[in-house]
């Protein structure tokens, strides 16, 4: 392979993970067009020409949409009818999609038209994977979308470009989108009879949006085992919370496997607190009389004890959210749909948005719920009335003088608030629009941006939260740390540096947000997670 070329990824409408959708965005991978799924679309676009050349009456093709399908278009004007349904509905507001984001619109887009079941040309599919592959994003608002006939606006911004109308994003520079075209020799298409309504008429933004969310989710679910089993060590956690015979007997999937991964992750740790040596620890401190205080806990708080329930929920949600994903992303999600093997065009609603809606609001609520971990753990490690012999606020220098991450923590509480108010659902918020046609809509792509914004916000909390982990082992038990966290340890001190108020607090968390999230750190911590099974 030429060093400046990319790794492939065949589309063949059946098989794009989210994993895929991400490499492809933000451009570490390319497409391609699989020959069965071509000769699929090949056969679906004969057998609609058939049945056009049959007068039949097909919506979208020669009907108008939506409440007015009774009013049939004769053939003359089946073009015109494409474009001025794109035209009229691109008509969106609000800041634009990433572009990363609107490439993985596209993508989804093409993957879903390559199953076959959509009637569109060839020279269509073969356009948008240039698009694609030159880097060109389509400009998309990200309002307006209400996910009942699918993402009608958003899809028909993206449109726009394919037809050499609106603006593209060349790289990272927003410009008209006919110059784009010729820029990188390309030709706007002009569309025939259903193309226009099956580019538009689907899920693929809402879709994009929501692989985009659980790419971040599944790496604060990681991260967040990660800072759990970092406040067992230093706070000198009992052991038996996190025994596999407990979780055994209340055995919810993500329980079982969140107990399993922290208990890797601190195996021969020397700060843990055997629950079979407590008691004789316990025993040496009593006193005469029927009752006497120990200050050995006998229970940790539910913020470290409580991590694999807290999170067991979380990462269910993320778990289903993943297959629902990637169905939609492999789905025909357009209408009418075409199955030339059994002479059938078939009008039904698969472009509705509800699937993901529901598991982008599930999302929304399971991210939340993380970030309330998260925040109290913060709040245990600064609070000197609760964080067990540590500086109050995590203070190295003159407390009084210096503030520590007195500050930092107001980030963490009112980005917490801010995800419990995103927690709150939209998929139920159901407006009849459409002169009541779409009498029941999904608001799935509110949702998806409601998810997205919230994993972006709990990105926040954690990064606080791994900075004062590492402040406060500083301190106490860096040294004891079990073989999961101590590797991770090292990686992470190697960037770290103890806060002195000697900087600002925000470089801090800039620069250690990019560490966190970042690819390569996480390629290292996967080595890791390979290694411990």
């Amino acid at each position: 392979m030429k060093p400046d070329e990319k790794p492939v990824i065949l589309l063949d409408g059946n098989s794009l993970s989210i994993e895929d959708i991400v490499a492809i965005g933000i451009g570490d991978k390319q497409v391609a067009l699989a020959a069965d799924a071509l000769e699929r679309c090949r056969a679906s676009r004969t057998f609609l020409e058939e049945e056009i050349a049959a007068r039949r009456i097909i919506y979208g093709v020669n009907t108008s949409f939506g409440p007015m399908c009774n009013k049939i278009i004769e053939d003359s004007e089946v073009e015109a009818l494409q474009v001025n349904l794109i035209r009229s509905h691109a008509a969106g507001l609000g800041e634009p999609l990433k572009p990363y984001i609107a490439i993985g619109v596209l993508v989804i887009r093409l993957n879903t038209l390559l199953k076959g079941f959509s009637g569109v040309r060839i020279e269509l599919l073969e356009l948008m994977r240039e698009m694609i592959n030159h880097r060109i994003a389509p400009f998309i608002p990200e309002c307006g979308s209400v996910g009942a006939s699918g993402d009608l606006i958003h899809l028909a911004h993206m449109a726009l470009g394919l037809i050499g109308e609106g603006r593209l994003y060349d790289g990272e520079t927003l410009k008209p989108a006919d110059e784009v075209l010729k820029a990188h020799g390309l030709a706007p298409m002009r569309l025939s009879y259903k193309e226009g309504i099956a580019l538009i008429n689907g899920t693929s933004a809402m879709t994009s949006l929501a692989a985009f969310a659980l790419f971040g989710a599944k790496k604060l679910l990681r991260l967040a085992c990660v800072t759990g089993a970092f406040s067992l060590e230093i706070f000198g956690g009992i052991d038996d919370a996190f025994d596999e015979d407990l979780h055994a007997v209340k055995p919810h999937p993500g329980q079982v496997s969140i107990a399993e991964t922290v208990r890797r992750l601190y195996h021969g740790s020397a700060n843990i607190t055997p629950r079979s040596e407590m008691h004789e620890r316990i025993r040496q401190q009593q006193q005469d009389g029927p009752v006497f205080e120990t200050t050995i806990n006998v229970q940790d708080v539910y913020s470290v004890r409580c991590t694999p329930q807290v999170l067991a929920p979380v990462s269910e949600a993320i778990d289903l959210a993943v297959r629902t994903v990637e169905t939609e992303a492999n789905s025909s999600n357009d209408n009418p749909i075409i199955i030339p093997e059994r002479k059938k065009i078939i009008h039904g609603g698969n472009f509705h948005g509800q699937s993901i809606a529901f598991c982008m609001d599930a999302l929304s609520m399971a991210i939340s719920t993380l970030c309330n971990l998260s925040e109290r753990r913060i709040n245990k490690l600064l609070d000197p009335k609760l964080n067990e012999g540590l500086p109050e606020h995590l203070i190295p220098g003159t407390i009084g003088l210096t503030m520590g991450f007195m500050g930092a923590q107001y980030l963490a509480t009112s980005t917490t608030a801010e995800n419990r108010q995103l927690a709150g659902p939209v998929s139920t918020h159901s407006i009849s629009c459409n002169a009541s046609n779409q009498d029941v809509v999904s608001m799935g792509t509110v949702a998806a941006r409601k998810a997205f914004k919230a994993i972006s916000n709990a990105k926040h909390i954690l990064t606080l939260e791994v900075l004062a982990d590492l402040q406060a082992l500083s301190f106490r038990n860096a040294d004891g740390l079990g073989a999961g966290t101590g590797r991770i340890f090292t990686i992470l001190n190697r960037d770290f540096r103890v806060y002195d108020n000697q900087r600002v607090f925000h470089d801090d968390l800039v620069r250690f947000r990019k560490l966190l999230f970042s690819s390569q750190l996480f390629d290292d911590l996967a080595v890791y997670w390979r290694e411990a099974g």
